[in-house]
Parts: structure tokens; C-alpha cells; sequence
């Protein structure tokens, strides 16, 4: 007798393909799904890949076409955000409408019970719903992506790498003949960090502008402001007798505000687009642990809630809070929320 039915996100690398065989091992009844994305070698390289480890591992394999999708809730977004001064996360866009969108719904529309990924994070099950948790091997933790996952959702998804380090899921997966090595990774699956540039130049047109100290004193000029975010330093096309900084964006202008180190560092922040793993919104102001990117450090904060937006306290200034980006809260191991950063105080 099986556990349920359970579909497994496979990317073509190590962890889904772990993630697909401990739930084999663990008497589910399990099938391979692949998300066709784009046209390119390394997206048909990911499928093939895909496609083998469900023969090894003698299972279903599907693969469900979702590249216009892909393009308008991933791709166009990244762009978009750019254009407009903003530095998006599209792994928490791809998150939020494609995996755990749109494959879900195929998942269980194709009679599982559950969605798998190789992401390392865990679920619990409490009396008052479902949790969201930090990975055991927190080195490897990846709740950060996964902030806007509902309850809804939660009761359908599995996270079978959360107890698991990487060196173990390695170990496994090798024992089982399954596929280990990897191309060189991409920092985003749809583009590298050296070809943001003339990626994101084929898809609008760039207008230069002028870059200008906090006085307002002009210094040079800038070939786009998609091409910079908060916190470069270099690439500007300045020489100068000091470091200085991208620390605001002014897309309205068209300008870009540099400065020294220090001025990089803020107090307060706003984020808006927020998602509760709860459900529930809180109402009073509340302490948390506050990540505002993937690899920063967590960071004491007070949240103070209005309407739809959360302002953000930190006990200790915080450096390049960059709009766009996601803001994450934590308790602890578990995941209480995020949003997406809108603005920040500089020197508040």
C-alpha cells in the first residue's frame, strides 16, 4: 500500500532527482514532471536529463509545456523590474506562478496527491496548520525562495531534502547510478550574470542619463539604469579619487545617485506584496528575524503593519536594502512571511 501519489519536479539535477528517489524508497507511488521553459541547449540538456533519471529509476515521466507562461510571469517580470530601476528575484517569481502555480495544478490534475522539489526547506504539520521550516542543514537552506507559499499549498507540497544535507543527498544518488554531474551553474536559468547586459537590451531600449552625487552634481553619465543596482561600485564609467556607490535609483529621472560606503546603510525599509505562511496578516507590531536577500544575514527587526505594506525597523543599520528584492521573516526555523522591498531610508 502506497503513501499517496506524488509528482516530482524534476529539473534534471541532483536534489529532484534525490527528492524522487527517497519518496520511491518511502512506498510513494511517484511520477516525473518536467516544465518545458524555454528553447535553448541548457533547457533541453535539463530535460533529457529529466527524461534519464525516470528511467533509472522506472517511473512515469511527463512534461508539461509552460514557456509562455514562463515568459510572461518570469521573464517579462525580470525585464520589466529592471527597466524600472528595481532589482527583481525571478527564483521567487518562477516559485510563486510556475511551480507551485501552474505545475501544481497539472500535478494534481494528473491524480497526485502531492507536488515534490528538491528544495531544501521541511513542512510541518501543527494543530493550528501547516508550517513552513528552515532546512536541518541550514548551509544548504532555501526557505528564503519559498516565502510565498499559502496553506493551501503547503497541504499538497513535499520537501524530502529537508532533512538531508547536500553531501547526503550526493552520496545517494550516486549509490542509486543516478546522474551527478552538473554543467557549470547560471546564477539565473534563462540568463548568465555576464550576459544581463545584452540580454536585457534585446528586449527594450535603454535611455542614458546622468549620474549625479547626492547634491544633485552631475558626474557622468549612465547607459541605462537596468544595467545598475544598488550597492556597484564598478562598471560605472567614473574614475574617481574615492569608492563610491550606486545608493538610489531615480527612475523617474532616469538617474542614477552615488556615494560613499556609509551611505549604502539603512535603518528602515517598506516591502509590500506580502504573503502570511499563516494566512493571517498580523496586526500589532511584532519582533522578527529579517533576511533582505538570499545571502545576508538575518537581522533583528520591529514590523509595523498598514494597510498592505509592512515598514521594516532594524536595530542595526543594514547595507544596500535594494527595491525589488525579497524581504523575508523569520521565528527562529520557521518562515512567518515576506513581501517585496519597495523603498528604503537611507542613513534612517
Amino acid at each position: 500500500m502506497t503513501k499517496g501519489k506524488v509528482a516530482v519536479a524534476l529539473s534534471g539535477g541532483v536534489d529532484s532527482s534525490a527528492a524522487a528517489l527517497l519518496l520511491k524508497e518511502d512506498a510513494y507511488e511517484v511520477i516525473g514532471i518536467h516544465m518545458h521553459l524555454r528553447e535553448s541547449p541548457h533547457f533541453t540538456y535539463q530535460a533529457h536529463r529529466a527524461e534519464n533519471i525516470c528511467r533509472i529509476l522506472d517511473i512515469p515521466y511527463h512534461q508539461v509545456d509552460l514557456r509562455k507562461e514562463f515568459e510572461a510571469c518570469v521573464v517579462d517580470y525580470f525585464c520589466r523590474e529592471y527597466q524600472q530601476g528595481r532589482t527583481p528575484n525571478p527564483c521567487v517569481a518562477c516559485n510563486r506562478h510556475m511551480k507551485f502555480g501552474l505545475l501544481l495544478d497539472k500535478a494534481l490534475s494528473l491524480g497526485a496527491d502531492y507536488l515534490a522539489t528538491g528544495h531544501y526547506a521541511r513542512v510541518e504539520h501543527s494543530r493550528d496548520g501547516y508550517r513552513l521550516l528552515k532546512a536541518a542543514d541550514t548551509s544548504r537552506d532555501q526557505s528564503y525562495f519559498l516565502y510565498t507559499l499559502t496553506q493551501e499549498k503547503l497541504g499538497h507540497v513535499l520537501f524530502p531534502l529537508g532533512e538531508h544535507s547536500r553531501d547526503e543527498v550526493k552520496r545517494m544518488a550516486k549509490q542509486a547510478k543516478l546522474p551527478t554531474a552538473t554543467k557549470s551553474s547560471q546564477d539565473i536559468c534563462f540568463i548568465s550574470r555576464k550576459n544581463y547586459g545584452v540580454f536585457l537590451s534585446q528586449r527594450f531600449s535603454t535611455l542614458p542619463g546622468d549620474i549625479v552625487d547626492a547634491g544633485g552634481r552631475k558626474l557622468g553619465q549612465h547607459r541605462g539604469i537596468a544595467f545598475c543596482t544598488i550597492g556597484q561600485r564598478h562598471g560605472l564609467g567614473l574614475a574617481s579619487g574615492q569608492p563610491l556607490y550606486v545608493v538610489r535609483m531615480e527612475p523617474e529621472h532616469n538617474r542614477i545617485v552615488l556615494g560613499q560606503e556609509k551611505e549604502l546603510y539603512s535603518r528602515k525599509l517598506t516591502a509590500q506584496k506580502l504573503n502570511w505562511i499563516s494566512g493571517k496578516a498580523p496586526r500589532e507590531p511584532i519582533t522578527a528575524r529579517a533576511r533582505i536577500r538570499y545571502k545576508s544575514k538575518e537581522a533583528e527587526a520591529v514590523l509595523f503593519f498598514r494597510n498592505d505594506f509592512v515598514d521594516v525597523h532594524f536595530t542595526q543599520p543594514q547595507k544596500a536594502v535594494t527595491p525589488g528584492q525579497a524581504i523575508v521573516f523569520y521565528n527562529l526555523d520557521e518562515v512567518l512571511g515576506g513581501g517585496i522591498i519597495d523603498s528604503d531610508e537611507i542613513g534612517a
